[in-house]
């Protein structure tokens, strides 16, 4: 997929509940990472999270949801994320949490390609 400069985000109903009872002042961030597991193996695990003193905003994608909420994607993730997608919740009880919302086709792109 071509580099976007600027993703377009689509929250649906509980993912705007969501981030109105956990509001942030800063971006959150979408975050890619990789790890390889003790056989070669290669395990990709994207989340949702706040920024840490770690991240560098510089080298991060933009995108945005229609009422100008920010996010920032990791550069990994933004080469393989389509320009348009949706933001939902998942989980249950203390384990909800925001997440993409992805088809399978984009799910496997993003993590296996």
């Amino acid at each position: 997929m071509a580099p976007t400069t600027e993703f377009r985000l689509e929250a649906d109903g509980k993912a705007r509940e969501w981030l109105e009872r956990h509001p942030s002042e800063t971006p959150r961030l979408i975050a890619y990472d990789v790890h390889r597991c003790c056989g070669g193996g290669k395990i990709c695990q994207v989340s949702v999270r706040g920024l840490s003193d770690r991240d560098n905003p510089d080298e991060l994608a933009s995108g945005v949801l229609a009422d100008g909420t920010r996010f920032l994607i990791d550069r990994r993730a933004a080469a393989r994320l389509p320009a348009r997608f949706g933001l939902t919740v998942r989980g249950i009880g203390p384990l909800r949490h925001l997440d993409l919302d992805l088809e399978a086709e984009q799910w496997g792109t993003l993590l296996y390609d």
